[in-house]
Formats: structure tokens, C-alpha cells, sequence
């Protein structure tokens, strides 16, 4: 078992949180982040700098139609855009903000998923009062947006709509085993080699 597990499972034991340990092992210290936009467009691709730090949106169905962003690299890579291990993390500072498990079909054309990590996500009113923005807790980066109370059969009934060029896919990162998975109307099944 790798060091890390056996901290993990120490920590756990003694009833610490797991959004310290989970952020000590994959996120970038904030040391190392871009101070400013110029910073920035020398970490992101021009789409990405466009959405995290201009807020941005991208088409939808983009993530899953175009070759080497979120979900059409999943379904290449797992056979499904829903794997059940793993984390989702800022695509500008590698922070965990989502479990794979939260990850389900809204339908909406965007990745979806009920809750982010605790501590994560940060909630931001849009200045119109229509909607309310999503970002990065560490890096401010947009996310998207989060709907409430719209029907879904979720452990919440919230839906983080969220750019999929927001984020990359951490097969390793650590995920609680007792993070729901979805009913299977939800979570459809992988497709076919």
C-alpha cells in the first residue's frame, strides 16, 4: 500500500477531514499559481484561459464531440463518460473539485454532477440575479453554473453545470467509497468495444 493510502487511512481514523488530504495530494500550492492573466495564458490553451478566467462558456456538447477535451477522451479512454473511480480537478490548478460517483446525464449538453467536494466550489451570485456561478475555491477559476431543486433523482436535486474544458480526469485520486452512485437512468452504461 502506497504511504500516502496508509496517512489517509490513519487520518480518517481520527476523524479528519478528507478535503486537506485530498487537496495535499493533488492540487498546486498556491505559491505556484499564475498572479495575473499573462501568467495564466502560459498555463491554459487559449479555449481554457477563455472560460476559467473570462468566464466564458463553452458550446454545448463541445466536451463530448471534440477530439482531446473531457468527455470524448473519456468514452475513448474507459468506454463511458461516467467512470465510478476517481476525481475531477481544476483544469488551471489540478484541485479535486468533484468525485467521479456525482458525475451524471442531465441531459443538459455540459458535464453534470450533484456536489462538489466540500470546501471545493465556491458559490457566486451572477450580478443579474438570474443565476449563480461556480468557481474554483483556489484558483477562482469559472466553472459554470449550479441549478436547484429542478426534479433530479440526486442526493442533493442540484446540478453543477460545468464547462467540460473546466476540468481534467484523475483516474487516482481518492474518492470515498461511501459516495452514492447514481440510480442507472442516470448513469448510462459503458459503451460497447
Amino acid at each position: 500500500m502506497p504511504k500516502w493510502s496508509m496517512a489517509l487511512l490513519l487520518a480518517l481514523r481520527r476523524g479528519a477531514s478528507l478535503t486537506p488530504v485530498i487537496r495535499r495530494r493533488c492540487g498546486r500550492a498556491l505559491a505556484s499559481l499564475p498572479k495575473d492573466d499573462a501568467g495564466w495564458m502560459t498555463e491554459l490553451s487559449p479555449n481554457q484561459f477563455a472560460v476559467l478566467r473570462q468566464k466564458a462558456t463553452e458550446p454545448p456538447g463541445y466536451s463530448e464531440g471534440t477530439e482531446g477535451e473531457l468527455e470524448h477522451d473519456l468514452k475513448r479512454d474507459y468506454g463511458t463518460k461516467y467512470p465510478d473511480v476517481g476525481v475531477y480537478e481544476c483544469a488551471g490548478c489540478r484541485e479535486p473539485l468533484y468525485f467521479a460517483r456525482t458525475k451524471f446525464n442531465s441531459g443538459c449538453g455540459w458535464p453534470a454532477f450533484y456536489d462538489g467536494i466540500p470546501g471545493a466550489i465556491r458559490e457566486v451570485p451572477d450580478a443579474d440575479g438570474m443565476r449563480v456561478e461556480i468557481v474554483c475555491a483556489k484558483c477562482d477559476g469559472h466553472l459554470g453554473h449550479v441549478f436547484k431543486n429542478e426534479g433530479f433523482p440526486t442526493p442533493t436535486d442540484e446540478r453543477h453545470c460545468v464547462n467540460g474544458i473546466s476540468l481534467r480526469y484523475e483516474p487516482a485520486g481518492y474518492q470515498p467509497d461511501d459516495t452514492p452512485k447514481l440510480p442507472a437512468a442516470l448513469v448510462p452504461k459503458p459503451i460497447p468495444p
